[in-house]
């Protein structure tokens, strides 16, 4: 059995990023590369193109909880109806009012990252910003 003398001739590298490969491997591109660029495209097609995400899922054969996660995760948006003014599809699920991106309007969005804060007062001292070791120099 011949022994491989260069252990790089196993392996090819992502023309994007240069991550290496293995040989056997089906893509010029790696993983992580490949998502970003499917993530491009879809991207280029919403913006040259008025569809929604069950449109983009089958136009890219990709699964719809895919499309959506984006969506939830404020990576593409919805555009908004010209007749109405209102964003389409996508509702806030707290209230239900409707939103571009995200799972929760901008108002709810505000409520829930003040919660447990509005309600606390603080001193003067409590609220000044400081270095835990120059408290301990101190006292």
């Amino acid at each position: 059995m011949p022994v491989n003398k260069n252990p790089t001739e196993n392996f090819k590298e992502c023309e994007f990023c240069k991550r290496p490969l293995p040989n056997r491997y089906a893509y010029a591109l790696c993983p992580e590369c490949l998502d970003t660029q499917l993530f491009r495209d879809v991207k280029d097609y919403i913006r040259s193109h008025t569809v929604n995400e069950y449109e983009v899922a089958e136009h890219f054969h990709i699964p719809l909880k895919q499309v959506k996660a984006w969506i939830r995760d404020g990576r593409i948006e919805y555009r908004t109806d010209p007749a109405t003014g209102q964003f389409v599809q996508m509702h806030c699920q707290n209230c239900g009012t409707p939103v571009a991106f995200g799972s929760l309007c901008p108002k709810c969005m505000k409520q829930m990252n003040s919660k447990g804060y509005s309600n606390q007062k603080l001193t003067d001292a409590e609220s000044r910003m400081r270095f835990l070791d120059a408290d301990k120099e101190g006292q």
